[in-house]
């Protein structure tokens, strides 16, 4: 039995899956570094539901281009892992019994918080997916509880991803993004934050980090929304489990795209 680590990555714009950037050459990398799991279980910024969570139980899901304007050969991927119906049941009453309102669904595909990076790390799409949703109304420490109550996952040779992006005011990288400045200069005010959450998550400072919002600096500038960092509280809270609150962490990539979107990686243990 292989205990996996929990991991973060940032899957920035959706042409990371055709791009030649750092960013890109990390993930198609990464899978030689670990053994192969039997299932991955995603918790996609992407894949929003207030209220509860809704785990996707469907047995070949499809890929969703959600997304527009982009390189037309980017609609023609189709990432066609299968999905793992008994164990989205196995999640949903998993997460039921440790108190969320969580159901397994139907006829939700592959978004591309899911496909973009797995297409890169596993672009055989042999090992079947399942994700779990973020809840756009709830906080850090809620998507800390959920991730402990996936813990479990870990030990059954299932690896959890949390896929969001490690900065992300989308209105400031579209206007690179039409460009094409891939390259440019990253302003003060995203060093600032990366710099704190990644000085927080190295000392394992859990109690730091459940009030980034508050805390940290240039928080509103560099989400001016919450979803797309709560993956990352999701990944953190599967590696502290329910029976301790520490938890080492493992940087894997760090580089920044359009200036303001920062594509780090951790694993957590």
């Amino acid at each position: 039995m292989t205990v996996f680590p929990s991991l973060f990555i940032s899957h920035g714009s959706p042409d990371t899956a055709i791009a030649d950037t750092a960013a890109a050459a990390f993930m198609r990398r990464f899978a030689e570094t670990m053994p192969k799991p039997k299932a991955i279980v995603v918790a996609s910024a992407h894949f929003e539901v207030g209220g509860g969570v809704a785990v996707s139980a469907d047995a070949k899901p499809e890929t969703i281009h959600d997304f527009g304007g982009f390189d037309r050969a980017l609609y023609e991927i189709h990432y066609d892992a299968p999905g793992a119906p008994a164990l989205a049941e196995d999640i949903a009453a998993e997460l039921t019994a440790a108190g969320f309102r969580a159901q397994a669904v139907h006829g939700r595909g592959f978004d591309h918080g899911t496909w973009v990076p797995l297409s890169l790390i596993y672009p055989d799409a042999d090992i079947p997916v399942v994700q779990v949703s973020v809840d756009p109304t709830k906080d850090a420490a809620y998507h800390i509880a959920l991730g402990q109550a996936l813990a479990g996952l870990r030990e059954r040779d299932v690896l959890v991803i949390g896929s969001g992006s490690f900065t992300h005011n989308l209105g400031e990288a579209f206007k690179l993004l039409r460009t094409g400045q891939r390259q440019a200069p990253v302003p003060g005010w995203v060093e600032d934050f990366v710099t704190w959450m990644d000085d927080r998550i190295r000392a394992g400072d859990i109690e730091a980090l459940k009030r980034w919002r508050q805390q940290a600096p240039f928080a509103v500038e560099n989400h001016p929304t919450d979803e797309h960092l709560m993956p990352l509280f999701v990944a953190i809270g599967a590696a502290i489990g329910r029976e301790t609150r520490r938890f080492d962490a493992q940087a894997l990539h760090s580089s920044q795209e359009f200036g303001v979107l920062s594509m780090d990686a951790y694993a957590f243990h």
